[in-house]
């Protein structure tokens, strides 16, 4: 049976400090080695770097080296960080508050999707074996004011030992600091704690702010008098659908083979998202906040689009087929379809969105107040895209059948995104179809607008929540389409030709609040008309025919 001599405190601080920096920061040194000369001068800043964070570490662990919970604590530390240096080094995520609030309101289906046989390996690898080695040290603590004496000794040469580095290096370090934001957020595990506290922080302040109404005033505009039958307005979100990959907005290969043939069908060239995540996107798109404003724990409490739209006397429903509306749609009714048992639509763990569309023909015959349905997408939501889509609309192969996309080809990767939107493609036509054959007795439309885009190996980056200033387009750059059933333009007093010839323009998610309360004819004093999409191209209705613009 394994023995292990008994060591003291400050031996096991400084060893699991140094495998902390060497063992779970090997996506930190990539990057580090690819940012830094390799001159002389680029080796003594690398030096410096691990020196410092060394010391970092050493610090925080030797005044926690205490009895009672050295052991747990650090058991824990390599436990998490093994997850945590899976997925950085799989997906090149970096950790901030935004990604740690992904991974706290995460569904148990989006964690299936990310297991796989090399997490475990990275856990018992990093995290159980480390553990157990440790946990089989015998820790030969001193008394308590020789070891208070101990803390402050190696505290302060830790101290010393970096500021000394950091005055030898100021002006390469003083640089690479100022220049190079993304360090701070690859540092395992300094990382994924300081996200850990600023989530909790957010949550803490969301707890304690009132709840606080908006658009009280709100009510349908009296032109509504002129409306002679029901409206049906969809407005799709969308997940990971990143414009760049639309065959409809100029992408290359026919991803929307169907849409293209759509009469009618506007499609929006330069929309970009408010966040690259959808706990991000999602709230603030609904907001009237925007996106330098938006503040997730002030939307926590604060009303949005749909309940400005309820108040003003519209039904309105959020069909859910994703991880939930992110509390956009707490006060309104909700129906969600994602746990269905359909045996074609659910045969798998999860719905495909054609479950959205389910019974939507019924509730138009039935259609008794003008109505707001809301259909939220599964999409494109990565790493599996092959399961968000049917075998008969993989248009594109081969294809990454694996959550690990760092081991498929980037060909495979993309041939199966694409085939996400191909199957995305069939799901909005065919949407749009029914709206169309019921035109004749409900005056109906739909928009759609995806939460975020989605990186696929561009910059050795994959799937979505890099921090929005440092995220590439793929991940902002998202797609938007409008389409407006004849009956519809005419009872809304919608200019489908104007829209048409403005579609190059630049738009966000901060113009959806505004413009649905302005297509919708909603009067309140929280419409800003300069944020609506809509407002310049409605026109006014003379004798019962739109006038031109």
């Amino acid at each position: 049976m394994l023995k292990f001599k008994a060591v003291r405190p400050e031996w096991v601080t400084l060893i699991a400090s140094a495998f902390l920096l060497a063992g779970f920061n090997l996506v930190l040194w990539q990057h580090l080695f690819e940012i830094t000369a390799t001159s002389a001068q680029g080796i003594a800043m690398r030096v410096a770097f691990g020196v410092m964070v060394l010391g970092a570490f050493n610090i925080v662990l030797t005044l926690l080296a205490l009895r009672p919970i050295l052991k747990p604590l650090l058991t824990l530390i390599f436990m998490v960080s093994a997850g945590v240096a899976y997925f950085m080094s799989q997906y090149g995520v970096l950790i901030d508050a935004g990604m740690f609030r992904n991974f706290a309101e995460t569904n148990a289906t989006e964690v299936r999707d990310l297991l796989s046989i090399k997490l475990l390996a990275y856990i018992v690898l990093l995290g159980v074996l480390p553990s157990w080695l440790l946990w089989k040290t015998p820790i030969s603590y001193r008394a308590w004011h020789r070891d208070l004496l101990s803390k402050a000794l190696v505290s302060v040469a830790s101290v010393a030992v970096i500021g000394g580095v950091a005055l030898v290096n100021y002006q390469g370090l003083s640089s690479l600091f100022r220049n190079h934001h993304e360090l701070h957020l690859m540092v395992v595990p300094s990382n994924y704690i300081g996200a850990s506290v600023g989530y909790l922080r957010e949550q803490v302040v969301s707890a304690r702010q009132p709840f606080v109404k908006i658009g009280e005033d709100a009510r349908k505009d009296p032109s509504w008098q002129n409306h002679g039958r029901k409206s049906l307005t969809v407005l799709v979100v969308g997940e990971s659908a990143r414009a760049e990959n639309f065959g409809v907005l100029g992408y290359g290969r026919d991803t929307t083979p169907k849409l293209s043939k759509e009469a009618g069908l506007i499609a929006f060239t330069d929309v970009h998202s408010c966040g690259t995540e959808t706990a991000v996107s999602v709230p603030c798109m609904f907001s009237n906040m925007g996106r330098k404003d938006y503040s997730a724990s002030k939307a926590k409490n604060e009303e949005g689009l749909l309940d400005v739209l309820k108040r003003a006397g519209l039904d309105v429903i959020w069909r859910d087929n994703q991880s939930g509306c992110k509390g956009t749609c707490d006060r309104v009714t909700i129906d969600d379809v994602s746990n269905l048992k359909d045996p074609v639509l659910c045969s798998s763990s999860e719905c495909r969105d054609e479950i959205l569309l389910q019974g939507l023909q019924h509730f138009i015959d039935t259609l008794d107040k003008d109505t707001v349905l809301v259909l939220h997408q599964m999409g494109s939501h990565g790493p599996e895209y092959f399961k968000r889509y049917p075998k008969e609309y993989e248009h594109f192969t081969p294809v990454c059948e694996s959550n690990a996309l760092n081991n498929c080809s980037r060909e495979s990767i993309v041939n199966g995104y694409d085939n996400t939107l191909v199957y995305t493609d069939h799901v909005l036509s065919t949407l749009i179809d029914l709206l169309r054959s019921n035109q004749d007795k409900v005056d109906t439309a739909m928009l759609y607008l995806s939460d975020h885009g989605e990186s696929l190996g561009e910059y050795n980056l994959f799937l979505h929540g890099t921090p929005y200033m440092m995220a590439p387009e793929q991940q902002k750059h998202v797609a938007m389409l409008a389409w407006f059933s004849d009956s519809y333009q005419k009872s809304f007093a919608v200019d489908t030709h104007c829209l048409q010839m403005s579609r190059e323009r630049p738009l966000s998610q901060d113009n959806l609040f505004h413009s649905m309360i302005g297509l919708l004819e909603v009067d309140s004093k929280v419409y800003n008309p300069d944020l609506d999409m809509f407002a310049g191209c409605r026109a006014p209705i003379i004798d019962g025919v739109l006038a031109k613009k």
